[in-house]
């Protein structure tokens, strides 16, 4: 399974709404919704990711509430 698939587990298991996708550089994307507790946590599993994964970096931008129900693999 790849990073996409254990983001939206890890998504799925804390409640957090939104999407990820692989980006045409090879790059993820994720639009993240919840609380701010949850979102400060799934974003420190973001600078990790599953045990075999390399992140290079983390960029962050809040954006306007979309109102995702679940999370779902673009």
């Amino acid at each position: 399974m790849g990073f996409r698939f254990h983001t939206r587990k890890i998504a799925q298991q804390t409640g957090i709404h939104g999407f990820v996708k692989n980006e045409m550089d090879g790059s993820v994307y994720v639009e993240a919704e919840a609380g701010e507790e949850l979102l400060d946590q799934f974003i420190l599993w973001c600078h990790k990711g599953p045990g075999w994964a390399r992140v290079d970096e983390v960029k962050i931008q809040d954006s306007l509430v979309q109102g995702y129900d679940g999370f779902v693999v673009k």
